[in-house]
């Protein structure tokens, strides 16, 4: 592993780009060993190491997608309604009803089989009940109204593939399969600490000139969304000997280590001091806004990431590097997120050669476009612009400016998580 990224990587004085550094990750860095087979209580955000075959239908057999009366298509005029005699009766759960006769109808409900011949049901309130018979309105298409077998997914095919992360719907698909455990990549394991004198965690006694520690709370949340088991080592002093010890007892017991705080060039920055002594220094410096200072490298084979000490970098900074890292290391496929196209409210300006992400929230104005609107603080230790937004505008490496009006590309919160 540690040949292998520090392969990819050159170290120097530019900022490597946000699209570099995520290509080296996708292309080197190989998945963990080992896994894991979990019910599907436990599947929800864990990735699949095996494509699934459908081993059966879904749905198993032609059924009613409503109430009402199942018919033959044929039996019905064209240009007006048909009456019909209903014979039969069919519901959910039970043996399919008798064939149906030529002119007549069958009672049926919702989720139940069709009886042989039938292939069109009408919904109940569409048509005129009478005593045993059934009047049916022209114009409904062949088949409305009816589910045919394996219309969902279809038996030998395959219903989701290998390196899916699975969501909640997905453990639905894998319900409705009949399948009580899937094969998943093993839970990674990840070291999170901050850095800082002047930090404290909460509920403890706030020092002189300090403050509360955001950053190690949003990192284990954000971790523990991608199914990361998190070791919180707490706050580390500014202390190099104590940071290269914790990096170090860290990186034999972890697939990944992430930190934040120190990896800027301050005589009190001793994070990067501490993984140049004991591993390799990839890269420091990320061309993105918020969160320029940014370390990655390798300790004893397992791969560290150094954020930045403002909250808002540290989110932006987990995004778009260390949850396309953490992705391959679980052996998740990578889906390309499409930016929503959105109308600037606001001016912005901006240099040429760097991915700025500006916080905007979004309104509806008279006319029905959907508006960005930049929050009135952009500061990056501003934690607030991160709970009263709505997500980010990406401004790409060519853009220097934006002027409202202009269409934008936004991400909303809950695909960058």
């Amino acid at each position: 592993m540690a040949q292998l990224i520090a392969d990819s990587f050159a170290f120097g004085s530019d900022l490597l780009s946000v699209d570099a550094a995520t290509a080296l990750v996708a292309e080197r860095v190989s998945a963990v060993a080992g896994i894991d087979h979990v019910s599907l209580e436990q599947a929800d955000g864990r990735v699949l190491t095996e494509e699934i075959v459908a081993p059966i239908d879904i749905p198993p057999f032609d059924n009613s997608a409503v109430d009402g009366f199942a018919v033959r298509f044929s039996d019905l005029a064209s240009d007006a309604g048909t009456t019909l005699a209903v014979e039969g009766r069919a519901v959910a759960g039970a043996a399919p009803a008798a064939p149906i006769a030529r002119g007549r109808a069958v009672r049926i409900f919702t989720g139940a089989p069709m009886p042989e011949g039938a292939d069109t049901v009408y919904m109940q309130e569409d048509c005129r009940i009478g005593e045993g018979v059934v009047t049916v309105p022209p114009g409904l298409k062949q088949g409305a109204n009816r589910r045919p077998r394996g219309e969902d997914v279809a038996h030998g095919a395959i219903a989701l593939a290998a390196g899916r992360r699975l969501t909640p719907e997905d453990v639905g698909l894998l319900a409705a399969l009949g399948l009580p455990d899937v094969p998943v990549r093993r839970r990674l394991k990840a070291a999170v600490f901050s850095t800082g004198d002047e930090v404290a965690s909460p509920g403890e006694p706030l020092p002189s000139s300090g403050i509360y520690d955001s950053n190690r709370f949003m990192l284990n949340a954000l971790l523990a969304r991608l199914a990361v088991e998190v070791t919180d080592l707490g706050i580390l002093p500014d202390d190099r000997v104590t940071v290269t010890a914790a990096l170090s007892a860290a990186s034999s017991a972890h697939d990944l280590i992430v930190t934040s705080g120190g990896v800027s060039t301050g005589d009190e920055d001793h994070v990067r001091a501490a993984v140049e002594a004991i591993g390799s220094l990839v890269f420091w410096r990320l061309a993105i806004k918020p969160g320029r200072p940014v370390a990655m490298g390798v300790i004893a084979g397992t791969p560290f990431v150094g954020l930045p000490g403002n909250p808002v970098a540290v989110f932006v900074t987990f995004a778009y590097l260390v949850r396309p890292l953490v992705d391959a290391l679980a052996g998740a496929t990578r889906t390309h997120v499409l930016a929503l196209p959105v109308i600037a409210d606001f001016s912005y300006l901006k240099k040429a050669g760097r991915r700025e992400y500006v916080r905007v929230s979004l309104q509806r104005s008279e006319d029905g476009r959907t508006l960005a609107r930049k929050h009135p603080r952009d500061g990056a230790g501003v934690i607030s612009s991160l709970t009263e937004t709505d997500g980010l505008v990406e401004l790409r490496e060519e853009v220097t400016s934006v002027a409202p009006g202009d269409t934008v590309g936004f991400f909303p919160y809950a695909v960058l998580r």
